[in-house]
């Protein structure tokens, strides 16, 4: 007994394979850069529109087709990756997205009508590659099948880790690079930087050779939990929780771009919305560090409630100083909310269905960012920017709200009930 509590604390012998092992130095920050044009489509498609046609309105519905052709062709891609394999699905998606966020840019600035333009919106969505739930899938299955079983469950719980402070800082951050782009070579940028980086990376790591092989129907037949365990109340209310999250982010980019438009330098709303960047990013990083007496069940309202705080503040805020305030007192709920609702999807994904969950949580979150981004700007135009503020502490609130659902739904002892996420407890 000894022996073997020794051998399983210790490090992997030489002779024992590793994760890096089987992925090879490269595959992290391949991944990493890879999901990098999903989290700019949003705020760049918005900061495109809104400087081409001159409204906050339009850029904000046209925000909401990106998320509209995300929802209705995300999970397809998905179940396109099952049955053909990640690399011929990826690379599709990768040449035509590509290619449709290119005409997006001309499109935006050229003399076409408006509903030319909410068609390209909506393809680019459709087409967006679906990568983070993919490298979850990619590294899951190898800590399953090619690690040494003792070592598994911490390995495991690590990757997911990782796979959900990556989507967070990268979902932050997309808006500080939109913005970086757009006050330095103009609003077209950050559109067609995208559009660049997913033919060459999304490329990359369709063709990495980590990249999953098709499955037969028998073998999902076989690993596969049914599909109604889909729609369990408790992954349910994750995937609203996730949305809340996703209203957020849309109503906060929009009404911020309103909130510098009105001082004539909308483009730089992604510059400013790093303030909240930089402290989401370091606290959802943070997180792997809280102890596990603090658990998944108590962050949710917890760092909500953050969320809320800065909100109110966000009410008075009249000037750049004050708004930077508000919006770093956000940023210290924000990445750790996130990263705890991807900790919830991965304990509450049936067996054989985690990539499907992390397609509908990724689905989720640009739906919610959409819809508030063209809510919010119809708000702007109406009513003004008071009341566009307004909305980041309606979003906030319903973060709030589904945590204390789920506190209800989640009993203290609850468990895991799959055999791939049995390490992450709630």
């Amino acid at each position: 007994m000894h022996q073997t509590s020794d051998h399983t604390d210790s490090p992997a012998s030489p002779s024992e394979p590793t994760l890096i092992g089987r992925t090879g130095t490269l595959y992290f920050p391949l991944a990493l850069v890879s999901r990098l044009p999903f989290a700019m489509m949003v705020i760049g498609v918005l900061t495109l529109v809104v400087s081409a046609r001159g409204s906050v309105e339009l850029g904000g519905l046209n925000s909401a087709m990106v998320g509209l052709g995300v929802a209705c062709f995300g999970p397809l891609i998905g179940a396109a990756a099952d049955r053909f394999g990640q690399r011929p699905t990826l690379l599709v998606a990768a040449i035509a997205n590509s290619a449709l966020l290119g005409a997006l840019a001309w499109i935006a600035f050229s003399s076409l009508p408006i509903w030319v333009l909410f068609v390209g919106s909506f393809l680019a969505g459709a087409t967006v590659p679906q990568t983070s739930p993919m490298s979850r899938s990619r590294l899951v299955t190898i800590v399953a099948h090619d690690l040494p079983v003792q070592r598994r469950p911490r390995m495991l719980s690590n990757v997911l880790a990782y796979e959900s402070a990556a989507d967070e800082v990268i979902f932050v951050f997309g808006p500080v690079i939109v913005g970086a782009l757009a006050t330095t070579l103009g609003a077209w940028a950050p559109i067609v930087g995208a559009a660049v980086l997913t033919l060459v990376f999304v490329s990359a790591f369709a063709l990495h050779r980590t990249s999953a092989p098709a499955q037969s129907a028998g073998q999902r037949a076989v690993v596969a939990a049914p599909a109604s365990e889909l729609a369990r109340p408790a992954l349910l209310v994750t995937v609203f929780g996730i949305v809340t999250v996703g209203l957020f982010f849309g109503s906060m980019l929009t009404s911020l771009t309103s909130f510098m438009q009105d001082r004539g330098d909308a483009e730089s709303a992604g510059l400013l919305y790093g303030a909240m960047g930089i402290g989401s990013a370091i606290f959802a990083i943070g997180v792997a560090a809280l102890p596990p007496s603090f658990s998944l069940r108590a962050r949710w309202p917890v760092f909500a409630a953050c969320i809320v705080a800065g909100a109110i503040l966000l009410q008075w805020a009249h000037d750049v100083p004050f708004m930077l305030l508000s919006l770093a007192l956000m940023g210290i709920g924000v990445g750790p909310l996130l990263v705890t609702l991807y900790g919830f999807g991965a304990a509450r994904s049936p067996i054989g269905r985690s990539a499907t969950v992390m397609t509908m949580l990724g689905s989720g979150l640009m739906v919610g960012q959409s819809a508030a981004a063209a809510v919010t700007g119809i708000v702007a135009t109406d009513l003004g920017t008071r009341a566009a503020l307004a909305l980041p502490l309606a979003a906030a609130v319903l973060a709030l709200v589904a945590g204390a659902i789920n506190w209800g739904l989640s009993a203290p002892s609850t468990r895991p009930r799959t055999a791939e996420t049995a390490v992450v407890a709630e």
